[in-house]
This record gives structure tokens, C-alpha cells and sequence, in this order.
């Protein structure tokens, strides 16, 4: 019996050991946004490689990465939405909110026999996730896509479950061009929704998109590509019909950043851009970190890892569906994380 309680306990020991080393083999964890998920994968890969230094991130979705933040229950967190003013008050101090990559927010669809992208506008979107237009070959949609053969079938819409950054951006976007759409469900990283099923963070909406003929939902771009779902164009601010690409997320991006104040605290929008050739749901994603770090080691590998992501790693953002951050927003970055400093833990 003696014997049997050893090892027993013996066992429980090294389970608790392993359980504690694997917490401990990861030198900073951040948690939060799905949109940036597939690059943050790549980089913290490349990164480990690189440096040593491994870092462990929860795409739990913008909301849980804010959460996660205020209680500092992870070293950095991971947001498409900008903290609201609110939500600064009750974190644990001054946070500061570092653009990554930019990229974008695409509407996707689940068509059998429609080879080409629909085109789409903004208006028409959101009269589709206010249950207004409830078929596919609409007059409303059929007007902006002659010559398609669109079916007589119900639009399913399919929309995030979850508090997310990506529910921000589409809603900003339909909140800037529809005026039913500002005054209904408006713009949050959660909302009441008219109409529609709910999936889990940016692959539970893809993956019900995909296995639903007639569904249409709203995903970052790189979900849409990786499992070869077809994505709509756009009209953009000039009445241009514009596709999500490098190019037109960079130039939305560019668009705006130009006019940047070196001031700005960087929580602002990229949605219905100006520019003839720009996609207009386009944004950028952040991490979120205290400026004031209480613990010296993990506050310098932090630095350290962002600014490799904010100059090396923009080198791998095309391959991913992403765009890299414009010039002077990157020298806006360097400035602002020379301002984190290591304080005292209470």
C-alpha cells in the first residue's frame, strides 16, 4: 500500500514538475487578437530561432487579450480595436498601443458556380447583416453584378460569437457608410445582432462560411485565402470597386498615416480611406503593453522582440496576407518604446 502512495505521489510530483517547466519554458506570454494570429505564429517562430527567446500567444480574440491585459494575467496583449478610453482607466496603468502589421477585413461568401468576386458596396453589406436584402440574386446585388448568374438562394449570415477586434473593423467600416447600421447595431467588439449563426474567433466563422452554401461572414484576409474561400470587392471612398490586396491595404494605410500627428497615440481608424486604389476595410492590428514594466527582464525581451517585428519581421508580412507598416509610423514606434520604463512592483 506504502508503495502504491509513493509512486502515486511520485507521479502526481513530475506531473506537477512538467506542468510548472512547460509554464516556465516560455519566456513572455501575450494573449488577445485572431487577425494577426497567422503572422504572430511566423514571427514567434522566427524569433525563437533567432534569439532563444519563446513566446506564447492566446488567439482568444481582441477582447480577451484586453481583459487579459488589465489583470496582468500575460505580458502583452493583442487588439484590432483600440483600447477605448474606458477601458485605459481600468488597466493597471498607462498603456501603450504598438501597430504591428496592417491588414484586412474581407466579406466572404460560399457560392458553388460563381467563379468571379462579386463586387459589393458598403451600403449593401450592411442591409445583408441587417437582414434586409435575404437573397442572393437581389436587385440590389444583381444591380452591381451584371452578367452574373446570381442564385435564387437565402443569404445565411455568419458573424463572430466572440469579443473581437475583427467585429470592430467591420463595424466601424458599415458604421462610416451606413447610416441604418450606425443607428442599429453600431460599432463595439460585440454586438446584437439582427440576424444570423455565431462562430468562434476568425476560423470558427470561416470554417461555417465554408461548410455553408449560401453563407456569407466577414474574416481577416489570410482566413479566407488559406482555405481558398472567394472574397468581394469593395466600392471604396472614390467609388472604386477594390479588391483586398498588399497593394490596396498599403494604400489605405498610406493614405492616413501621412497625416499623422507625431503625437498621435496611434488609436485610429484605416476604414473607407481616402484614394482611388485603397481597400476600404483595411485597419491595423496592435499589441498592448504597460509603459511602465515592473519586471526588468521581461520588460528588455519585450523591446526588444517588438522592435524586430516592427523592422525585421515586416519583411515576412506579404507572404502572410498582411501589409507592413508605413515608414513613418515605424519612426513613430521607435520613439514611443523608448518611453518604457522598468518601475518598482507593488
Amino acid at each position: 500500500m506504502f508503495s502504491r502512495l509513493s509512486r502515486l505521489a511520485g507521479l502526481v510530483g513530475a506531473g506537477t514538475f512538467i506542468a510548472i517547466s512547460a509554464a516556465c519554458a516560455q519566456d513572455l506570454t501575450g494573449a488577445g487578437a485572431t487577425f494577426p494570429d497567422p503572422i504572430y505564429k511566423k514571427w514567434f517562430s522566427d524569433y525563437a530561432a533567432k534569439t532563444g527567446v519563446k513566446i506564447n500567444y492566446q488567439a482568444i480574440g481582441s477582447g480577451g487579450g484586453i481583459k487579459q491585459l488589465q489583470e496582468q494575467t500575460v505580458d502583452f496583449g493583442g487588439s484590432d480595436a483600440p483600447m477605448t478610453d474606458d477601458e485605459i482607466s481600468k488597466a493597471k496603468g498607462p498603456v501603450l498601443h504598438i501597430p504591428t502589421v496592417l491588414g484586412a477585413v474581407v466579406i466572404t461568401y460560399n457560392l458553388p458556380g460563381i467563379d468571379k468576386p462579386l463586387n459589393l458596396t458598403g451600403d449593401v453589406v450592411a442591409r445583408m447583416f441587417l437582414g434586409k436584402i435575404t437573397k442572393w440574386n437581389a436587385p440590389e446585388i444583381a444591380a452591381l453584378n451584371k452578367g452574373v448568374a446570381l442564385p435564387n438562394k437565402d443569404i445565411l449570415v455568419v458573424h463572430r460569437s466572440d469579443g473581437s477586434g475583427t467585429t470592430y473593423i467591420f463595424s466601424d467600416y458599415l458604421s462610416s457608410v451606413s447610416e441604418a447600421w450606425k443607428t442599429g447595431p453600431g460599432k463595439g467588439k460585440e454586438l446584437q445582432w439582427p440576424v444570423g449563426l455565431g462562430g468562434a474567433k476568425n476560423d470558427g466563422v470561416t470554417a461555417q462560411v465554408k461548410q455553408t452554401p449560401g453563407a456569407v461572414g466577414y474574416v481577416e484576409l489570410a482566413y479566407a485565402r488559406q482555405n481558398k474561400l472567394p472574397v468581394a470587392a469593395i466600392k471604396n471612398a472614390a467609388g472604386s470597386f477594390m479588391a483586398p490586396s498588399i497593394e490596396s491595404i498599403t494604400a489605405a494605410g498610406a493614405g492616413i498615416a501621412a497625416k499623422l500627428p507625431a503625437t498621435s497615440d496611434l488609436r485610429i481608424s484605416l476604414v473607407n480611406a481616402p484614394g482611388k486604389d485603397t481597400y476600404p476595410i483595411s485597419a491595423m492590428t496592435f499589441i498592448l503593453l504597460y509603459q511602465n514594466q515592473t519586471d526588468a527582464a521581461k520588460g528588455k525581451k519585450l523591446i526588444d522582440f517588438l522592435k524586430w517585428a516592427i523592422h525585421d519581421g515586416q519583411a515576412s508580412a506579404g507572404s502572410l496576407d498582411y501589409a507592413p507598416l508605413p515608414k513613418n509610423i515605424v519612426a513613430m514606434l521607435d520613439k514611443r518604446l523608448g518611453t518604457v520604463k522598468v518601475v518598482a512592483s507593488k
